[in-house]
């Protein structure tokens, strides 16, 4: 079960293209909490302190506490973030509130544990593929794991590990399986053997793009006016968030 994370907020009352532009040059970032039978409320972050908690993967995957003022508070997941093309900006950011009645879907990473100790990680010739890094779930906020263990421990050269054989924490499913059953199963992971003229071939094409890149280098990169651009990339940005 994940921990809760407090997301410090205030009530923003001006909105549109020019606030938000004003709150980011303000170092703050426009933001709105909706569901739960509610009228959405748009809100007011602090840049440097949201930075700060995407730093943590379980800000994705959390039941987040937004904090308004001094008593007001809400349960809420992180559905949708906006940050800037060129630079580390959060341009806007959609929380939507949450009941401890209601399950929840999200994706949640995947942790892979007990690669190196497998037969298979200790065999030559042999290398782990990941085919995902997240699986999308369903859980109670109560139940909302910040991630997902898959055990390769096991694993030998051949073998795959699929959706179906997760060992999933309690009061936890995953959509896939849930809706459309075995039908819908997938490798999370599968050992296979590296053919000796597949890694020349590799190696061949790794030193093909680094001579490109040499030369690349050596002719100079085009110079490019972040500044002139900026206000038309945000405009394309709150285009999409607010």
């Amino acid at each position: 079960m994940s921990d809760t994370n407090t997301i410090i907020a205030e009530l923003r009352e001006d909105v549109g293209k020019g606030a938000s532009r004003r709150l980011r040059r303000q170092g703050k970032v426009p933001a709105v909490i909706y569901g739960g039978q509610r009228d959405p409320v748009a809100l007011t972050l602090d840049q440097k302190a949201l930075l700060h908690a995407c730093e943590n993967e379980a800000f994705y995957a959390s039941v987040l506490e937004i904090k308004v003022g001094e008593d007001r508070t809400q349960q809420a997941i992180v559905r949708d973030m906006h940050r800037h093309p060129h630079r580390p900006i959060i341009m806007h950011v959609d929380f939507m509130r949450v009941s401890a009645k209601e399950a929840i879907r999200m994706s949640v990473p995947v942790h892979f544990i007990g690669e190196e100790e497998s037969p298979a990680g200790k065999a030559s010739g042999v290398v782990i593929q990941h085919q995902m890094t997240e699986i999308e779930i369903s859980a109670l906020p109560k139940d909302l794991p910040e991630f997902i263990s898959v055990d390769l421990s096991n694993m030998d050269a051949g073998d795959a590990v699929m959706l179906s054989e997760i060992v999933l924490p309690e009061g936890v499913e995953i959509i896939a399986l849930a809706i459309e059953g075995d039908e819908n199963d997938a490798a999370v992971a599968n050992a296979v053997h590296i053919k000796e003229s597949q890694g020349t071939g590799a190696a061949a094409a790794a030193e093909a793009e680094a001579a490109l890149a040499d030369e690349l280098g050596e002719a100079g990169a085009p110079e490019i006016d972040v500044e002139e651009d900026s206000e038309a990339e945000e405009d394309a940005e709150e285009d999409k968030g607010e």
